[in-house]
């Protein structure tokens, strides 16, 4: 199996043990608006684009709406299930390229909403497929960020991923530190640089 299907196995079995009124760290969405975006996300190439097109937000949240109305059962079959032939999401390379993010941060969105979450154990596979995916989106993800920041893991293996004069340097588990680059503040990370930046760096957007 590959990371994406590991971690797509990984969230479902989540998503059956939680129900489909768990919270999550996605704002204003339960468990069944998270599977439900999922869904879109891969079944309703009509609807998706407006998941970051904000133009279109209003078609996609009117289909995550008709999906998070089915039973409950449905749409975990519907998951497990994949994308259809059809679906660029159906071809190995795309899935290995966009589905292990995917699928990892919101299998944790729903892992970190309560109080005493706790980092999953390290993952070989999964650790070096969310290092390369930083390197590759680093730069995309922090943009917006008004100081340099360099991303690295406790072996001292880094990334540059912004640059500015003021840097500061995140030091954590490849999964931590995508976790951060994708907008989530439930994380374990140390943080080292001139206070001033450092609190730029924690105040400043990120993600797509």
């Amino acid at each position: 199996m590959s990371v994406a299907s590991d971690e797509r196995a990984a969230l479902i079995a989540l998503m059956e043990a939680v129900g489909p009124d768990a919270p999550t760290l996605c704002e204003g969405w339960l468990t069944r608006d998270l599977a439900a975006h999922l869904i879109v996300r891969e079944r309703r190439p009509d609807a998706a684009p407006g998941i970051l097109i904000k133009p279109l937000a209003g078609l996609t949240e009117r289909a995550m709406r008709e999906y998070a109305a089915r039973p409950w059962p449905e749409l975990l079959r519907l998951l497990r299930d994949g994308p259809p032939a059809w679906s660029p999401f159906a071809l190995d390379a795309i899935s290995d390229r966009v589905n292990v993010v995917e699928f990892f941060v919101h299998h944790e969105d729903i892992r970190r909403s309560v109080p005493d979450w706790q980092p999953r154990q390290p993952d070989g596979r999964r650790d070096a497929a969310l290092w390369k995916l930083l390197g590759r989106m680093g730069r995309l993800l922090y943009r917006r960020c008004p100081v340099g920041v360099v991303v690295r893991r406790p072996d001292g293996a880094e990334h540059a991923v912004r640059s500015g004069q003021r840097a500061v340097v995140a030091v954590g588990e490849p999964g931590e530190l995508v976790l951060h680059a994708y907008g989530r503040d439930q994380v374990r990370l140390d943080v080292h640089g001139e206070p001033a930046a450092v609190h730029a760096f924690q105040r400043s957007p990120r993600g797509l």
